[in-house]
């Protein structure tokens, strides 16, 4: 069995549902994970925040604007009208909650409840397209079997249990259409796995069905060697190992959600990155080989918090680091990039919403210096650390305002803390040295 997972991009249009249904009617049984249509999820935000305002006619208007549009995708994607009828009717009951939410309370509940809808309309009206074909397609909720457990991750023994069951009841089935990015608490309350979290729901439903092949269609033909965004003449890259690709994902490839690969990578389960647009491209396969030395992409990720802890206490005594972490942990607060002194301690985070409470506790003990608008740059690749062309690097980037290097903490990767101010600048000249000129 296949696991197929479509972006909003991907079902964002009539002609690109068009190029899905074409791509999922071919070969055996799969599950096909469907995105919100594209939009729709930043609409259903605005939506959840006006009311969190307290603007109740203004998030009136905006579930409207919604709705129209909704009514137009329905009319325009059947030719049916048995199924036309069908799907309004679905798109009005969707709607008519969505109002009904306009006068509630806000909570993250209901913010939850509301930016569920977008997955729950793109896949009725899907699988709907599909049967108006003749196709043997079912419609399956993720809210039956996606559940995480009380520390926030994947259920797994309840998602494998419950998924693989609900398979088992259509025998005839041969398309199995579920929502990405939804699913329950441990509580049985409506949640999501973040934005960005249909890749790890396909992810983790390969694991639990022991798929032959996870695939991640997007709107780009695979991961490449930098970000196409800033970077011109940019080469899409055919393999990567689960290593390689985790290092990406995290570090700003925004292709992948970064921990798609976890479910998959134990199983040896590959991923591969495909392009809906252009289906015949070989994308990017992502498996448990490495292959071959040295640099082989670039991504950046902005929005990093760099935070110096000094503390003449922290000389030869134990324990400082422990009394840092700890802080960190308190607060849920992710540590990406770390070096150390004899009286210091620098560090990067990603997400600043606990940082004056961090700060204000670290200063307990220690002076702290804050450093916000950095950037940090990763050059991944196979076996980089112990490459003899990777010091070549820091020869290209002598005019670049390094403020951090991470070097050897993995063979696999390379990070540097810039100012964000000299990100494309970094990106460019990375990209004319390593893959322009070469480093030989």
């Amino acid at each position: 069995m296949l696991v197929l997972k479509f972006g909003g991009t991907s079902v964002g249009s009539v002609k690109n549902m068009t190029n899905v249904k074409t791509i999922v009617s071919e070969g055996g049984r799969k599950v096909v994970v469907l995105s919100a249509m594209s939009g729709t999820t930043n609409a259903l935000v605005e939506i959840s925040n006006t009311i969190k305002d307290g603007k109740t006619e203004a998030a009136l208007q905006l579930v409207e604007q919604l709705h129209q549009k909704y009514i137009e995708v329905a009319n325009d994607l059947f030719s049916n009208q048995e199924y036309v009828n069908a799907s309004l009717s679905y798109i009005e009951e969707v709607f008519a909650e969505l109002k009904a939410c306009a006068s509630k309370p806000h909570s993250q509940l209901l913010y939850n409840i509301i930016v569920s809808k977008g997955e729950l309309l793109s896949t009725f009206m899907f699988s709907r397209f599909l049967q108006q074909d003749g196709k043997k397609a079912r419609l399956i909720s993720a809210l039956d079997f996606m559940r995480t457990d009380r520390n926030n991750e994947p259920d797994a023994f309840y998602i494998k249990q419950n998924l693989n069951r609900i398979l088992a009841e259509d025998k005839d089935a041969e398309i199995f259409i579920t929502q990405g990015f939804i699913c329950l608490d441990a509580d049985g309350n409506t949640s999501n796995l973040e934005r960005g979290g249909s890749d790890y729901t396909a992810s983790i439903i390969g694991a639990a069905v022991k798929a032959e092949e996870v695939q991640i269609w997007t709107d780009i033909d695979g991961f490449h060697n930098n970000d196409p965004r800033f970077v011109h003449n940019t080469d899409a890259i055919s393999h990567l190992s689960f290593d390689e690709a985790a290092e990406l994902a995290y570090f700003g490839a925004k292709i992948l959600h970064p921990q798609t690969v976890m479910p998959v990578r134990d199983l040896e389960i590959p991923v591969r990155i495909k392009n809906t647009m252009e289906p015949k491209a070989f994308g990017t396969l992502i498996d448990d080989k490495a292959e071959g030395e040295g640099i082989k992409a670039i991504a950046a990720i902005d929005g990093i918090t760099a935070i110096k802890i000094k503390s003449a206490r922290m000389l030869q005594a134990h324990g400082f680091l422990k009394k840092v972490f700890e802080i960190f942990e308190k607060y849920h607060t992710s540590i990406d990039m770390i070096t150390t002194s004899e009286i210091a301690v620098s560090l990067t985070i990603d997400d600043d919403t606990y940082l004056k409470d961090i700060v204000m506790e670290l200063e307990e003990f220690s002076t702290v210096e804050v450093d916000t608008h950095r950037t940090i740059v990763c050059v991944v690749g196979n076996n980089i650390a112990n490459h003899p062309d990777t010091h070549k690097l820091f020869q290209i980037l002598q005019d670049v305002n390094i403020r951090m290097i991470s070097y050897g903490g993995s063979n696999n990767n390379i990070s540097l803390l810039i100012n964000t101010s000299d990100k494309v600048e970094t990106l460019q000249k990375l990209h004319r040295y390593i893959f322009e000129m070469s480093l030989a």
